[in-house]
């Protein structure tokens, strides 16, 4: 059974590639009911579901254009209003910029809601690249594996369905990991700042345990909706 917030949690949760985003909005999800929402998942959603939004951002793809910020705020607002997001959501994906945060930041106070915390997940450049390229995955059933930290007991053999056939991504390589890292910082350091400035920036290292990460989440969960 999931607990739940005393009011409306409002999270943005910021990460690069590799810090665990989508294994903590998942263990939040279930321990307070809230919904994540993707920007990436809302758009495809929205146009397969012919809402105005929807329809507005399918014009744009079509085009060849990118969806607007207009767009992709006013198919947020939509998707908010319905209710399993009662108990709160956890942005990902959005904002990106400081002019989207603005424009969100407007959006709730429209609807008298605010920002609960924007939480960064910090990661250490050089443990993350180790730790994403040397990811690699069952072929056949998706069990995930590590060259270093999580190997099969029996050299190459699946632990969970006893395939022999092993594939990795192409881009989880050190060179574009690297890329893929510095890129992000330089996306989200004016987001940081912007967060820092309001005074809902909350940091937690994200490369210990787990489940050491999900109670940090949790206590500022806690916290921004008491």
């Amino acid at each position: 059974m999931s607990e739940t917030v005393t009011k409306p949690a409002v999270l943005i949760l910021l990460g690069p590639p590799g810090a665990g985003k989508g294994t903590q909005a998942r263990k939040l999800e279930q321990k307070f009911g809230l919904v994540q929402l993707s920007t990436g998942d809302l758009l495809r959603a929205a146009v397969a579901a012919g809402t105005d939004a929807g329809k507005a951002a399918k014009a744009a793809m079509d085009a060849g254009g990118l969806v607007s910020d207009e767009i992709v705020l006013a198919i947020l607002r939509d998707r908010m209003a319905e209710p399993d997001t009662r108990n709160g959501v956890i942005l990902d994906g959005f904002p990106r910029t400081t002019g989207q945060a603005a424009a969100l930041d407007s959006l709730l106070a429209d609807q008298g809601m605010g920002i609960g915390a924007a939480i960064s997940l910090d990661v250490d450049d050089a443990a993350m690249v180790e730790r994403v390229s040397g990811r690699y995955t069952c072929a056949n059933c998706g069990e995930g594996y590590h060259d270093r930290f999580k190997t099969p007991a029996v050299d190459g053999v699946c632990d969970a369905c006893g395939s022999t056939e092993f594939k990795r991504r192409a881009d989880d390589n050190a060179e574009t990991v690297s890329a893929r890292l510095e890129a992000y910082h330089a996306e989200t350091a004016p987001l940081i700042a912007y967060y820092e400035g309001q005074g809902v920036l909350k940091r937690v290292d994200a490369m210990g345990e787990i489940g050491r990460i999900a109670d940090d989440l949790a206590a500022i969960v806690e916290a921004a909706a008491s």
